[in-house]
């Protein structure tokens, strides 16, 4: 026989001695209030669905009081009659990926497919530090925007990693959306910080001091990629994952493949005398390793230089550069000495004119050299002219 749940019948029940007993609602059917041995009280709903019974948990009293209850369950037998499931909808949910298994994919089906692993290891940083910390545990399906808002918000302070950060998520979000996780792409709308173009190259003067650091440094190995990076303008990672056979030492050419340069092409680069001669130095040392910079385990290259760079850095006084500031270095430098942007841009792997087109004011260098070459003939040619003009009235008071 059934009663009706009231807070006032919920306070009569008694415990059973073990087990638990189920005491149903009189009015709303498959309602009921659970009680077990231990005195733990739930609201459960019991429904049928697909030829079987099942038993869905509403809430535990307190938190849930009997009216909140009752109207719950009122809403649930509903939507029972139209098709639906509570309690394989709430497994499935405890089924649905998160945010961290949405990582595991990406990284399996989409950056070590097509990523460079320079970028890889880079988004396993950002992901492990960053975003898994805060989001790792939230569904796919269940992540919104406020949630990319507030840990875009948390970065403020460096908006450089702030929008890789969003940039990260947001592809990892489209993915999710292409295999049907979710429908939406929350990061949509989160709008990125404003970055400040970094323009910092080394001067003359800083390049000597950075050779001599370099000269002076206990790691040669790592000395040699950063001299590298500097006669190449090639990127970091680049360079430490370059392997001999890449380098035709004979005719002074470095072919890039594909799966290492950011464009996802194959590059012909011709090398300077110098970077030659420091490969040829470096050949006749390393024996038959496979990379030009072998990294502490077997068969993989160098992954780091950042504490060499550092020190080398610290010792040359150079303040506030990076090693990707080499890059810019040896692009400024080329440019200012009257390279034309094109010839530049191919050296460094450009594939569109408007990424070189920052080096651009550079070119007014020789330019501004030609034009006050040309003020000084003009200038000359006037003072001549005064010097020849004799003068046809004389002062009154002469």
């Amino acid at each position: 026989m059934g009663v009706r749940i009231t807070e006032r019948t919920i306070k009569s029940l008694k415990p059973p001695a073990s087990g638990n007993r189920i005491f149903y609602d009189e009015q709303v059917g498959g309602f009921g209030v659970r009680v077990t041995a231990s005195g733990t009280i739930s609201f459960i709903l019991t429904y049928w669905t697909g030829g079987r019974q099942r038993r869905h948990t509403i809430g535990r009293h307190p938190e849930l009081n009997a009216t909140a209850a009752r109207e719950e369950a009122i809403r649930l037998r509903d939507s029972i009659r139209r098709g639906g499931d509570p309690l394989g909808d709430k497994e499935q949910r405890r089924a649905a990926p998160t945010v961290a298994d949405l990582f595991e994919d990406f990284m399996e089906r989409h950056a070590k497919i097509y990523l460079r692993p320079n970028s890889i290891r880079c988004y396993e940083v950002m992901a492990r530090k960053i975003v898994l910390p805060r989001l790792g545990k939230i569904k796919v399906a269940d992540l919104r925007r406020r949630d990319v808002e507030e840990l875009h918000q948390s970065l403020k302070d460096t908006p450089y990693h702030a929008n890789r950060t969003r940039a990260l998520l947001s592809k990892m979000m489209s993915l999710a959306k292409r295999w049907e996780w979710r429908a939406d792409n929350p990061c949509e709308g989160v709008p990125k910080f404003h970055e400040e173009k970094r323009d910092r190259w080394l001067s003359t003067q800083e390049i000597e001091r950075l050779c001599d650091a370099l000269d002076d440094h206990r790691n040669q190995s790592a000395a040699n990629a950063i001299r590298l990076m500097l006669l190449t303008g090639a990127r970091r990672g680049e360079v430490l994952t370059a392997s001999w056979k890449d380098f035709n030492l004979e005719l002074g050419i470095w072919t890039k493949p594909s799966h290492h340069t950011k464009q996802k092409r194959t590059e012909h680069v011709p090398l300077s005398p110098p970077a030659l001669q420091l490969l040829v130095s470096m050949k006749e040392k390393s024996g038959e390793g496979e990379y030009l910079f072998p990294g502490n385990v077997a068969g993989k290259p160098l992954q780091e230089i950042k504490q060499v760079w550092s020190a080398v850095c610290k010792q040359a006084s150079l303040e506030n550069v990076r090693l990707h500031d080499l890059r810019h270095t040896y692009a400024s430098h080329l440019v200012s000495s009257g390279m034309s942007l094109p010839i530049v841009g191919r050296l460094l792997g450009h594939t569109q004119p408007q990424t070189t087109a920052r080096y651009a004011h550079l070119a007014d260098d020789p330019l501004r050299q030609a034009t006050n070459r040309f003020a000084s003939i003009v200038a000359a040619a006037r003072s001549r002219k005064r010097a020849d003009v004799v003068p046809l009235h004389r002062d009154r008071d002469a």
